[in-house]
């Protein structure tokens, strides 16, 4: 069994003289979840279209479960499910409605997905209330119902987050997971909610200008994020020259109002406060922290979210 579910070489894609792609090489193994990221206009939906087959890249090759070439690629996609921008839903039909419909396209003939994959998402108790009277939230939890219908092996979804309160993203990340874990899904996820998707990513592709900036894995990412032991002490100097004659930490930096900063994961917080104690200086507070996630990649890309 081949262990990427996708791989692209030097995709692309070009409108006129304009690159919303331009040589984008994506690995994603099977069991990930990858979380795209990537400002409005970046080129997120228009690589995630172009693996769908609902565009047809300009350069390039798509690779789905280890075959490539159009055959492969059509079959490959037979088991791909996907939310990709504004889900086609059916107004005035119910939730039920519109999955049996999808269901019947999908070649789905046991009745009961229709329930299971509904109470999957949430939405088991909408009764016969049409969908045009969902909230944003709603109308996002069935686009995931449908792209479950056909019982996929990789799941493509495209701002799933959007529209949903907190309680309902807190929902929405554990159904990721679970997908994932109980199901054996693969999931190629974007949002612009970064510090959300930092929660239940596996990993990462930064994607700016059409172009993929950094691709890494979450352990990558925290080294990246400058994961670090934050101290607020009254004597910040003897704190620092007992820090660096003790364990010989070089990776130290003076903060904000004199805290330090250590940026060494070998020390824990606990020797720290033991030694600082010992010899007379007062810790007001010793916590762990990291830069955040959307901070992270405006550094990277030197955009603005």
């Amino acid at each position: 069994m081949n262990d990427y579910v996708l791989r692209t070489k030097d995709l692309g894609k070009k409108y006129g003289n304009v690159y919303a792609l331009e040589k984008v090489n994506v690995e994603i193994k099977r069991g990930d979840i990858y979380g795209l990221i990537g400002l409005n206009g970046a080129g997120k939906t228009t690589f995630m279209r172009a693996v769908t087959g609902l565009l047809f890249p300009s350069a390039g090759v798509v690779e789905l479960f280890g075959e490539t070439g159009e055959a492969a690629l059509r079959r490959g996609r037979e088991r791909i499910g996907q939310s990709i921008e504004t889900p086609a839903l059916y107004p005035n039909m119910s939730a039920v409605q519109n999955l049996e419909i999808q269901c019947i396209v999908s070649g789905v003939s046991n009745r009961d997905t229709v329930k299971k994959t509904l109470e999957t998402v949430g939405l088991s108790d909408t009764g016969n209330k049409e969908v045009k009277n969902f909230s944003l939230g709603m109308k996002q939890r069935l686009g995931l119902a449908i792209a479950l219908a056909g019982n996929p092996e990789f799941l493509i979804l495209d701002e799933p987050m959007n529209g949903l309160d907190p309680k309902g993203i807190i929902e929405m990340r554990a159904l990721m997971r679970s997908l994932v874990k109980e199901r054996g899904l693969t999931l190629l996820v974007s949002s612009h909610l970064l510090d959300e998707l930092a929660q239940v990513a596996t990993r990462y592709g930064i994607i700016d200008k059409g172009r993929l900036v950094r691709q890494l894995s979450t352990e990558e990412l925290r080294c990246e994020m400058r994961r670090h032991i934050r101290i607020v002490t009254e004597n910040p100097a003897k704190a620092m020259e007992l820090l660096k004659h003790t364990f010989n930490i070089t990776k130290i930096e003076t903060g904000a109002d004199g805290e330090l900063l250590v940026y060494e994961h070998s020390v824990k917080t606990g020797e720290i406060n033991t030694l600082l104690a010992t010899h007379g200086v007062v810790v007001e507070s010793i916590t762990v922290a990291e830069q955040r996630l959307e901070d992270y990649f405006v550094k990277i890309t030197g955009g603005n979210l």
